[in-house]
């Protein structure tokens, strides 16, 4: 997949391009269902099918007090996006630049000028340009001048329930339910960083585990334990995963994210390492003592065996 973050760098040749536009965090299933569409629309047409997206949430930019946590980073969304088999993928800086373009504008020098649209395809919903003042209306007269289609995917709603939104995973994540996140974003939820020197606590205890930097990228859930998997570069490894700050210990920054690899001793310091939620294990727990933590975590350990099995 071709990846380009301003229209500047798009070849003079590029397209003809079907093209959708969007956020994308998450990659969600409501995002994917577009997405085939698209791919079905420019295999048969012989277009290239592209994504167009933003470094940031809007709102993030715009009014960053109300601004939503990301669900991914840009690193983890575009290897998400490949994934799907788009062909390329623009992300836009969402800065004051972009923002002001008027919906005409918009059309004009990104889809048009610098993508060279025949087909784009947007839910019911959409809004583009200065203010969101474009529609999809809107969106379908500029195509009659500028010669591209416009067709309307529908809302993915599991058992014709409520939508699949970035929103409604948020929540799940929140709860710590993240088999129900799994299953709506078709991928398990995950956070990427740096592995960083932590207190060694669990090195300590016979757990020795990768801490995440505080500057990590995705949505972490709430705190508890949880099984899931570790990712370095190509290889995956099972793992025990810990949210949260640890209630038995003082002094713990809140938030925490570490793994402990099953059956492996692996040096990690330094490495940019993926961990993903498989399911949660249980709440986070205040002991008494060193060892009825150790009993608890021999016991999370053989669990997250049975959940990843």
């Amino acid at each position: 997949m071709k990846v380009f973050t301003s229209v500047d760098e798009i070849p003079a040749d590029f397209g003809p391009s079907a093209i959708t536009v969007g956020k994308f965090d998450g990659v969600h299933e409501g995002h994917r269902a577009v997405i085939r569409e698209l791919l079905a629309v420019a295999r048969s047409e012989d277009l290239v099918a592209t994504a167009v997206t933003f470094d940031r949430h809007p709102s993030a930019f715009l009014a960053p007090e109300r601004a939503p946590v990301a669900l991914v980073g840009n690193e983890q969304k575009i290897d998400l996006l490949e994934k799907t088999g788009l062909d390329a993928t623009l992300i836009l800086t969402f800065d004051s630049a972009l923002a002001t373009l008027t919906p005409t504008e918009f059309v004009e020098r990104i889809l048009v000028n610098g993508l060279h649209a025949r087909a784009v395809l947007v839910g019911r919903d959409f809004r583009f340009g200065l203010r969101g003042a474009g529609d999809v209306a809107f969106l379908a007269k500029l195509g009659i001048t500028h010669g591209y289609t416009v067709r309307i995917i529908d809302d993915v709603s599991p058992s014709g329930g409520r939508r699949v939104s970035s929103t409604w995973i948020r929540e799940l994540l929140a709860v710590g339910d993240v088999k129900t996140a799994t299953t709506l974003l078709g991928h398990a939820p995950a956070v990427q960083g740096e592995v960083v020197h932590g207190a060694k606590r669990g090195r300590e205890l016979g757990f020795p585990t990768a801490n995440l930097s505080p500057s990590s990228e995705g949505l972490i859930p709430a705190d508890g334990v949880y099984a899931g998997w570790l990712t370095d570069g190509d290889v995956r490894y099972p793992a025990a995963i810990s949210v949260g700050s640890n209630p038995t210990f003082d002094g713990v920054p809140p938030k925490q994210v570490e793994a402990y690899v099953l059956d492996e001793t692996i040096d990690l310091y330094g490495h940019v390492v993926l961990i993903a939620f498989a399911d949660r294990i249980r709440g986070q727990v205040k002991f008494t003592g060193i060892e009825p933590l150790i009993e608890q975590m021999n016991d999370d350990v053989e669990r997250v065996r049975e959940r990843l099995a």
